[in-house]
């Protein structure tokens, strides 16, 4: 299940959400969708899962939002936002 770390710190403002890492005052802004798929994400809902309820309410196909979840998965988990432990 993917949690944020602590030091991360998240505001949501007109759809996007914005990200700032306490600790080095680095900040992150999500689009639209990026903000939808992190909230299910913390939510506790898996990837594949979430990447077909957007796709479905989308226009982009299935493999696409699911290769952006997992891209950005990995970026959290780099920057050290985020673990999935």
């Amino acid at each position: 299940m993917l949690t944020l770390r602590p030091h991360v710190v998240t505001a949501d403002t007109n759809g996007l959400t914005v990200l700032l890492d306490a600790r080095s005052g680095r900040y992150w802004q999500l689009n639209q969708t990026g903000s939808t798929a992190l909230r299910a994400l913390l939510a506790g809902r898996p990837p594949a899962q979430v990447a077909a309820d957007i796709a479905a309410h989308s226009h982009t196909p299935e493999t696409t939002v699911a290769t952006d979840i997992a891209t950005l998965i990995h970026a959290l988990i780099t920057e050290r936002l985020a673990t999935d432990e």
